[in-house]
């Protein structure tokens, strides 16, 4: 019984993800707060990131697999628009991208002890219908692990919020 309420505690304490709107390449406005109810990957990235660029198929796989479900892959740089519009001109993603992100990477950035950024890259979030944090990770190849989570909460069937 002891064990039950432990597990229960800590999914309790999951961190809720910090809202933020932001403008896509094609000037639409997205609102985290707006998507609940779907789980959201977030992926922040740079054009200068290696590891970022060769990680583009992988999440454009990722997300053409998904697409009809109650997913939404959200690609976040702090990159000007004009720097992405030329990248992905080479290199497209097939999801929403938001430049000019360095609000939301101050908001999901750890700090150090100096209160120091510190953010490895490309680094994803997943979060559940409800709006809380599942997943945080960083570096190289960590799609197997995000998509294990979107399948887990799509099976589970956590409640929407309607």
């Amino acid at each position: 019984m002891i064990a039950g309420a432990a597990a229960v505690l800590a999914q309790q304490n999951k961190p809720l993800a910090e809202n933020f709107s932001g403008a896509t390449l094609e000037g639409q406005t997205i609102e985290l707060e707006s998507l609940r109810g779907k789980v959201v990957v977030m992926t922040f990235w740079s054009t200068r990131c290696a590891i970022c660029v060769s990680e583009i198929p992988k999440l454009n796989q990722m997300a053409a697999s998904h697409q009809g479900r109650d997913v939404v892959f959200l690609g976040l740089t702090t990159d000007n628009p004009t720097l992405v519009e030329s990248f992905v001109k080479n290199r497209p993603f097939n999801f929403n991208l938001l430049p000019g992100s360095f609000g939301v990477l101050l908001k999901y950035a750890e700090r150090d002890r100096a209160g120091n950024l510190n953010m490895g890259f490309p680094a994803y979030f997943v979060i559940n219908q409800q709006g809380e944090i599942e997943l945080k990770a960083t570096g190289w190849d960590k799609t197997n692990a995000v998509n294990s989570q979107i399948d887990r909460l799509l099976i589970t069937g956590q409640a929407k919020v309607e």
